[in-house]
């Protein structure tokens, strides 16, 4: 049963609602085991993904707003092609690239790479959902790009899109190495847009990547980070809300995501560039998306996971507000 919300007064950025009162939650229990934490990131994308599209759209990432100008006009879906943009810039994957794509959602980032950039993409997620989701989007763009109702999958799973092609699969990143260790330097850029934050060995991942990635390749990197040496109280009313409700692990530094790189035999090529003042509108626009009732009943049938994850729409707002949430992108080389 949800409690009443307390009386603390909202700081920057944290607006409290009607609908957020009725649902205020406690802190959740720490994961028993990573596993169990897994199965809680994968039933949650398996429940919420077409919320997310209808809500959110094909991408679901943040948007990006460099400029005055941009964050007065820009709609969330020229925001959110932006930040790739901006990943492109700074890592320098070239067009026909083989692309590992991971973490890949409904395929919004494999789609464009593919379509705009002549890729040949491989998107990986741990969700069946998401890969039913993605593959449907795909053979609809397809179909209306080659005028045709039957567009079918190659021998390899691939589908056809623009100048390049696309497949998706389910499959849990920290296997990855494994599971493509028969095409071991097959891939030109390993690209990770806000899913390795949800992985609980990071270190993994980046050797991973390493080992999937042809001499030259790019790992290309956005994600979510907490602030340098934060105090106890800043943590615990800022980041523990966030881990909370998004499933996450112990979020890293920026400088913590350099060091695996490192120690996994990767060079830095691009950043890390903050821009976190440019993303932080993304979750002014999502707290209004999901002030709808219906929304918040969806969660609460979900259980405190569910309710926790809309609750977890203030704490980004207030991290950002108080610079101890922060976002970042970052490239490296093989």
């Amino acid at each position: 049963m949800a409690t009443p919300a307390t009386s603390t007064p909202a700081t920057a950025g944290d607006e409290v609602t009607e609908l957020s009162k009725q649902y205020d939650t406690p802190m959740g229990l720490a994961h028993t085991t990573m596993q169990a934490l897994k199965d809680r990131i994968k039933l949650h994308y398996d429940l919420a993904s077409d919320y997310y599209l209808n809500l959110w759209g094909e991408h679901i990432h943040h948007g990006y707003w460099a400029t005055d100008n941009a964050k007065a006009n820009d709609s969330k879906e020229v925001a959110q092609v932006n930040l790739i943009r901006l990943l492109l810039d700074i890592s320098g994957v070239a067009e026909g690239s083989h692309v590992l794509d991971v973490g890949c959602g409904i395929g919004g980032t494999s789609r464009y790479l593919a379509s705009q950039l002549g890729c040949t993409v491989t998107g990986i997620t741990i969700s069946g959902k998401q890969v039913q989701i993605a593959t449907r989007l795909t053979k609809t763009e397809a179909a209306k790009a080659e005028m045709s109702k039957d567009v079918e999958a190659d021998a390899d799973g691939f589908i056809s899109l623009g100048k390049g092609k696309v497949r998706f699969m389910e499959l849990d990143a920290e296997l990855m190495g494994e599971f493509f260790a028969k095409d071991t330097g097959a891939f030109d850029a390993v690209w990770i847009s806000e899913a390795l934050s949800h992985f609980p060995n990071k270190g993994l991942f980046f050797q991973n990547a390493h080992k999937v990635l042809k001499k030259g390749g790019k790992l290309v990197l956005a994600d979510w980070f907490k602030a340098e040496g934060l105090g106890q109280k800043e943590f615990d009313n800022d980041i523990k809300p966030i881990e909370d409700g998004m499933l996450l692990p112990p979020l890293c530094t920026q400088q913590g995501y350099v060091q695996f790189a490192k120690d996994a035999g990767l060079e830095i090529s691009g950043g890390p560039k903050d821009i976190s003042k440019d993303v932080s509108k993304t979750w002014d626009i999502s707290w209004s998306l999901v002030q709808n009732p219906a929304l918040w009943g969806f969660a609460f049938t979900q259980g405190r996971d569910g309710i926790a994850f809309l609750q977890s729409f203030r704490a980004m707002r207030r991290g950002y507000a108080n610079g101890s949430f922060r976002y970042a992108v970052m490239s490296f080389i093989k």
